[in-house]
């Protein structure tokens, strides 16, 4: 891979152009800590009772802005990055006092922003949750409607429905509440993990199709491995009864799936194989069942107790699947960037709610891939991918969305002159993908 500038309205910027591999990729890789686990972990470990330890965290741009947040809250944090590794002093259910307005700014960390809200509304005072410009465009209205339900002061400071979000917490009373499923899981996660401290039962009923189910399922897994439970009752009510409390303890935090996802579709577009360790089909993620999309296309896939392993083999073709991908969304754009390489369309459905995300990246996914030269249809909530004998090359903007930098880069593999537009927007969650993805390309026997 090379590097050049470019200029724009926001200054120089790297601009990586991807080098096509000139033989079948033979990897094994390594992927940073979940950050949806590390993104729970955090908040969970502070409300416990006691010490905890929590060990291959994530250390990007989003997991940043978490623990900044929790520190200016008042918790005691030991960071130390060279290990992965968070010391987090919990404090059994309580906020630290503090006077004034107190700003929480995220970024550009969605999940961050809807855990913090639910988070601060068990405190005693004013909390205000900010974030960047982008940020400020990203509903939360839902969450503030089913906290406002639940008794806590709220709103959304410029009523847009949107950040900042202005929480006049004291405590959280608690009761019944009811919230759409059709806008982002996180909604519900962020009500969960919070639940356990109100002052009396909570329990959320879901409207709706419940969205990215899977998430729902890793919030619940991992608080009953902090040792809170949720009474469900069938797949839209879930009970949480008070008085229960995390335990303190020490957890590790597995593999980020989503993040392992570009790695499992390499070799379906370059050829060869790659492993990706210390993930099964077992994990929390929803994301880690990805490779059985590339199954269905026509990779080999080996699922071990501690691996993922992904081969597609000479003279191999892929075929075109059309799929619900709802409940791993995130591989959405993974998926999209090997459509084009295989021989009949692929179709993706039901993701309406990725418009919302870091950018519209329906739109975004669609707008790129016709850089390239890939017929797309698009619609409200999908898109089809038709096969490309021939992609051209093109300088893919980014959005400052770093799945979008990751994803691209795979076309690269195989094809001439792809540039990634600020690869350093990878930082959000990988920071070290570029220097992973160049590794992964120079075979090795495993």
């Amino acid at each position: 891979m090379s590097e050049s500038k470019e200029t724009s309205e926001k200054g120089a910027r790297t601009m990586l152009e991807i080098q096509p591999v000139q033989q079948p990729l033979n990897a094994v890789v390594e992927v940073p800590g979940s950050k949806s686990i590390s993104n729970r972990a955090l908040p969970i470990a502070a409300l416990a009772t006691g010490t905890s330890t929590l060990r291959n965290m994530l250390f990007s741009d989003d997991s940043r802005y978490f623990m900044s947040c929790l520190q200016k809250l008042g918790f005691q944090l030991e960071i130390d990055e060279d290990t992965k590794t968070v010391v987090v002093e919990g404090l059994g259910g309580t906020l630290p006092s503090h006077d004034g307005i107190l700003d929480l700014f995220v970024g550009n960390a969605g999940t961050a922003a809807r855990f913090l809200t639910a988070f601060v509304s068990i405190g005693v005072g004013t909390y205000r949750i900010d974030g960047i410009p982008r940020m400020r465009e990203r509903p939360i209205q839902d969450l503030i409607d089913a906290l406002q339900t639940l008794g806590v002061s709220i709103r959304s400071e410029l009523g847009t429905g949107c950040p900042p979000v202005l929480v006049e917490a004291n405590g959280l009373p608690g009761g019944e509440v009811s919230i759409p499923g059709n806008k982002s899981s996180q909604y519900l996660s962020a009500l969960l993990l919070t639940a356990p401290y109100a002052n009396r039962d909570v329990e959320i009923k879901v409207s709706g199709e419940l969205l990215s189910a899977p998430y729902i399922d890793m919030t619940i897994r991992m608080m009953s491995q902090f040792g809170v439970q949720v009474e469900t009752h069938g797949d839209n009510v879930f009970h949480i009864a008070a008085g229960q409390r995390y335990k303190a303890r020490d957890y590790i935090v597995e593999p980020d799936a989503s993040s392992a996802s570009y790695f499992a579709a390499a070799p379906a577009i370059a050829g060869g194989r790659v492993r990706v360790t210390n993930l099964s089909r077992d994990s929390l993620q929803g994301d880690a069942l990805f490779a059985g999309l590339l199954e269905q296309m026509g990779c080999q896939v080996r699922w071990g107790t501690d691996y993922i392993e992904v081969e597609k083999r000479d003279g191999q073709t892929l075929r075109g699947i059309d799929v619900d991908l709802n409940e791993m969304s995130d591989t959405t754009m993974t998926l999209a960037v090997v459509a084009p390489f295989a021989s009949t369309p692929t179709t993706i459905r039901n993701i309406g709610h990725i418009r919302i995300k870091e950018t519209d990246r329906i739109h975004a996914v669609v707008t790129e891939l016709r850089k390239l030269g890939v017929q797309v249809e698009e619609w409200e909530d999908g898109m089809r991918i038709y096969p490309a004998s021939q992609i051209r090359p093109a300088e893919i903007d980014t959005y400052d969305d770093h799945r979008m930098a990751m994803a691209f880069a795979l076309v690269g593999l195989r094809v001439n002159g792809v540039k990634i537009k600020d690869p350093g927007c990878v930082s959000k969650t990988f920071p070290t993908y570029f220097e992973v993805f160049t590794k992964m390309c120079n075979p090795t026997t495993t």
